[in-house]
């Protein structure tokens, strides 16, 4: 007998509807680099996503990204043709709904939760099988990783767990090799994760719309001295994870936007009577 697998009619439309989901969850995942220049990186970044199913893929640099070189890339061009570039992080993250950050941590001191890659795949899973959740992976690049700022527009961070060896003092993986790890582990999750329940009263708001709500907030907290009283307090990036970690839905999002307008509008009012 041979050890090919036989599958019964139901299971077989089981397995299909499980390849159909795989393929609606990838689809609505997002890779990021920023700051990347190394044409090889981004090429093997390209070839990593090609090979698991991934297809969007973002830029953000100050600088021309050299894609002509990246397009030698073994099967990369298809992924590479569909990149987008962005000027800034704030940009090419506006239409998703949880940001994710990577870091091997070394000495950074950590302004976010922290959580290895398997149980961020999992947290990953949940947001994605919200209606219309949309998910950002952030690279950072190839020598410093992501900067404090650029992790200020994260909702929170994973990590690899590497094997720590004494002669090496910041253990980090090559960017490529990251990007393969980090979407073979989100593969891996697709295969068995239960189909999305529609929830649109849960739906995350688009960073985007929070990046409104922080804007409105800023000018809250300077209307009524607030950022003279307290400056340590007001930071752009620290105010901005602040507003994160709310974790604000669609639907309470006009609520919030109306409240500080409101709030806005009698500080202003009372400062001219």
């Amino acid at each position: 007998m041979s050890g090919r697998r036989i599958y019964s009619p139901a299971a077989l439309l089981c397995r299909l509807e499980s390849i159909t989901m795989s393929a609606r969850w990838i689809d609505r995942v997002v890779v990021v680099l920023v700051r990347a220049r190394n044409p090889n990186n981004i090429g093997a970044v390209a070839r990593a996503m090609h090979d698991f199913g991934f297809r969007h893929l973002r830029v953000v640099n100050e600088y021309a990204v050299p894609f002509e070189s990246a397009r030698s890339a073994v099967d990369a061009s298809e992924v590479l043709a569909g990149a987008a570039e962005f000027g800034s992080v704030a940009d090419a993250v506006a239409d998703c709904t949880l940001v994710v950050g990577t870091t091997s941590v070394g000495e950074r001191a950590l302004q976010h939760p922290l959580y290895v890659l398997p149980e961020a795949a999992g947290m990953i899973g949940v947001e994605l099988a919200r209606q219309g959740g949309r998910v950002a992976l952030l690279f950072g690049s190839e020598k410093t990783g992501l900067s404090n700022d650029e992790l200020s527009h994260c909702h929170w961070l994973l990590t690899i767990p590497m094997k720590q060896h004494a002669e090496v003092r910041h253990p980090s993986m090559n960017l490529g090799q990251a990007v393969a790890v980090c979407l073979y582990e989100l593969v891996r999750l697709a295969e068995v994760a239960p189909v999305p329940v529609n929830r649109g009263d849960l739906a995350v708001a688009e960073t985007a719309e929070v990046e409104r709500l922080m804007g409105l907030l800023t000018e809250v907290l300077e209307a009524s001295g607030y950022t003279k009283r307290h400056p340590a307090n007001c930071e752009e990036g620290q105010i901005r994870r602040l507003v994160l970690r709310m974790g604000v839905t669609a639907n309470d999002l006009p609520v919030w936007m109306g409240i500080l307008r409101q709030v806005l509008w009698k500080i202003r009012r009372d400062g001219e009577s």
